[in-house]
């Protein structure tokens, strides 16, 4: 039971690094938000944003690494 709690608490903490990174170098990296298929829709004093394609991808790269983690 305790191999299972580390191996979770590590990616735990490897994720929160990870968007720690992705948070240092978001000026650097243009695409990230602007792909096609995320919606903004500007108003007036409105402003909606769905990044729809970015979660799409980021969840698919996410869950390749936890799959890659957590095999056995």
């Amino acid at each position: 039971m305790n191999h299972y709690i580390a191996k979770t608490c590590f990616a735990i903490g490897a994720f929160f690094i990870a968007i720690g990174i992705l948070f240092l170098f978001r000026d650097k990296l243009p695409f990230l938000g602007r792909l096609p298929g995320d919606v903004c829709i500007q108003k007036k004093n409105v402003t909606l944003y769905f990044p729809i394609s970015t979660c799409l991808i980021m969840s698919a790269v996410l869950s390749f690494v936890i799959w890659l983690f957590f095999r056995r």
